[in-house]
């Protein structure tokens, strides 16, 4: 078989047989006349993975992604959290919930790093998050990619829901700013609070 009919057969990312071709894992049994890599289907049970193994996708754990960036949006990140497990629970999933409270802005933030240490190690089988930029404000594209490269299978529930350019610039704007202010004056600084609610509400003007 070839290595996209193998890996379905198989119920395997076609990524993954193809680091295990590499890695000599498994053998290549043969190339067709163009030099595609085709597979012995047998040669998989020293692997205990047959045509009758559940999916290995399926037997990975599901994991859900939740943030906010600051404690007055904790009602937000509990609203996130209900309904990623009604959503999962609604299509039969295993799952566990990742929290994160933080700047989408920020890379060190505990939740987050958990998640990328999984995917590195292969021990995530799906994702869910409610929006694109529960993940990062900038640079969720990055974490997709990664979740192709390891197939890891990506679920962003609410991903039809567009915003205008307007609406994501005037957030984008709001989430720098909110994060400049308060390094410069302490987040908990009443000059921050003050510059935070004014942003706020000049974006929700804009939005409206």
């Amino acid at each position: 078989m070839k290595i996209t009919d193998a890996a379905k057969h198989l119920g395997i990312h076609p990524d993954t047989l193809r680091r295990w071709a590499n890695s000599g894992k498994v053998k290549v049994a043969g190339y067709t006349p163009g030099k595609q890599r085709l597979f012995d289907l047998k040669d998989f049970e020293k692997l205990g993975v047959s045509p009758t193994s559940r999916p290995i996708q399926i037997q990975m754990p599901t994991i859900c992604y939740a943030r906010v960036s600051s404690r007055d949006q904790i009602q937000d990140l509990r609203r996130q959290v209900e309904m990623l497990e009604l959503y999962c629970s609604s299509q039969g999933w295993k799952y566990e919930v990742i929290q994160d409270l933080g700047s989408g802005m920020n890379y060190q933030k505990k939740g987050l790093n958990q998640l990328i240490r999984n995917l590195c190690n292969q021990k995530i089988g799906r994702l869910v998050i409610t929006h694109k930029d529960r993940l990062l404000r900038f640079g969720s594209e990055l974490i997709f990619s990664l979740c192709s490269h390891v197939g890891c299978e990506v679920v962003i529930i609410n991903a039809s829901e567009d915003s205008s350019y307007e609406e994501d610039l005037t957030r984008d704007v709001l989430e720098i700013i909110t994060v400049f202010s308060a390094r410069l004056y302490g987040s908990r600084s009443h000059k921050n609070k003050k510059i935070v609610e004014t942003l706020k509400a000049a974006a929700d003007e804009v939005c409206q």
